[in-house]
């Protein structure tokens, strides 16, 4: 069977993404109504179409507040939970203000009341609330400084642990005798439910290691953040335990992409969920595994790449991903290769991702468009452009972090 690589590419992606819709994954997740209130909030970029999910599926009443990014959740249709935005992936003023809102929403419960908590990633930035004594701009201006360092997500949702009254378990403490459970959309390796949207539900990890962070990434922070820090380490706030389900992961995402890839005639490799690092080390290692594909076979993987910003140029790790594939491979080649994050904004540029066509470095040659200097500037977006191989899925209502794909044509 012949297949056409750009759009059997195209259907791997779209299964990923398809396998994490809340709408699929969610009604098999919910709990029977209790005999008192249920209370709905959430925070991610999959909250809106979480809270929707509920409400279409849910045997029960609800109310509630979640919140999405901005320009997320216009057409999310839901009734009688509130939805809210906020900045991402910086909180900001509105962020506060929800979070706010959604801890107002779990005071004041009793142990017959059920309080359904809609965990996905980018939950970190829309769900925060500073500790006493530590202003929004401090926050803001340590984690820009780790996100463009290249600190990894772990990294960061330690830090913001300590400097937030929200994360670490403070979601959980404030719940009180209520009964909670947690449905998690993980976009994280490894699937850790303390560090997907910082843990505001469980129990915080060992917060000692922040400080060294800060000092690994060569960060600009004030003693008094310092102090802040140390003495969120040294807590030992107790935090009630809540049942964390994980309704969505990036292995489901590629055992999703994977069954598509069979149906379609092709063989897929799973090189991993939990690939890490910067866009060039992970370009040579998929290099590396593509080169022993055979036709029809397709190489799948997932994880989160992270990558510093130097220059004014747009992208995001799986832009830069592509560009650093494209700088690597040679004028004639058979594999064509994609990479997008599953929730359908790669890093600041917008859309979700790329896809890389055989001879893509001939034809930017011939268009003279220079490689090197889209690199140094890290604008990953205008080369693809200017290549019109870039991917729009607009915001997908879910995710579940990379996905990439290449494929050895037949």
């Amino acid at each position: 069977m012949t297949v056409d690589p750009a759009a059997a590419l195209r259907a791997l992606l779209d299964a990923a993404i398809s396998s994490a819709q809340p709408a699929i994954c969610i009604p098999p997740a919910l709990p029977a109504p209790p005999d008192g209130r249920t209370i709905v909030v959430g925070f991610g970029k999959a909250a809106a179409s979480m809270a929707r999910a509920v409400e279409d599926h849910y045997t029960g009443p609800v109310t509630g507040v979640v919140v999405a990014p901005h320009g997320s959740s216009q057409d999310h249709g839901c009734r009688s939970i509130q939805v809210l935005e906020a900045g991402h992936p910086i909180a900001d003023d509105a962020s506060v203000t929800a979070a706010k809102a959604i801890m107002a929403a779990v005071s004041g419960l009793t142990a017959n009341d059920l309080v359904l908590i809609l965990i996905s990633g980018g939950g970190s930035a829309l769900f925060e609330w500073p500790r006493d004594g530590v202003s929004l701009s401090e926050m803001q201006a340590v984690v820009r400084q780790l996100m463009h360092a290249g600190a990894s997500i772990g990294e960061l949702n330690t830090v913001r642990a300590t400097l937030s009254r929200v994360k670490g378990g403070g979601l959980a403490r404030a719940i009180g005798s209520a009964r909670a459970v947690a449905l998690v959309i993980s976009d994280v390796v490894g699937d850790d439910i303390a560090v997907i949207a910082s843990g505001p539900a469980v129990a915080p990890p060992d917060l000692r290691a922040a400080s060294d962070i800060l000092a690994r990434y060569g960060v600009d922070a004030s003693d008094h953040i310092l102090r802040v820090m140390a003495r969120a380490a040294r807590a030992h706030d107790l935090t009630p335990a809540i049942p964390h389900h994980l309704i969505a992961t990036p292995a489901m995402a590629l055992a999703a992409a994977a069954s598509v890839a069979r149906n379609l005639g092709l063989k897929p490799i799973v090189l991993g969920d939990d690939i890490e690092g910067t866009p060039d080390v992970a370009a040579d290692l998929h290099l590396q595994a593509a080169a022993r594909l055979q036709p029809g076979e397709v190489l799948l993987s997932g994880g989160e790449l992270v990558c510093r910003v130097t220059g004014e140029g747009r992208g995001g790790p799986n832009l830069a991903f592509c560009l650093e594939l494209l700088n690597r491979q040679a004028d004639a080649t058979d594999l064509w290769a994609l990479a997008c994050d599953t929730d359908g904004r790669d890093g600041n540029s917008g859309l979700a991702g790329a896809m890389v066509r055989p001879g893509a470095k001939a034809r930017a040659q011939a268009e003279a468009l220079d490689i090197a200097s889209f690199r140094v500037n890290a604008d990953s977006l205008g080369l693809f452009r200017a290549l019109a191989d870039t991917i729009d899925t607009g915001w997908t209502g879910t995710n579940v972090n990379d996905f990439r794909a290449i494929l050895r044509a037949t």
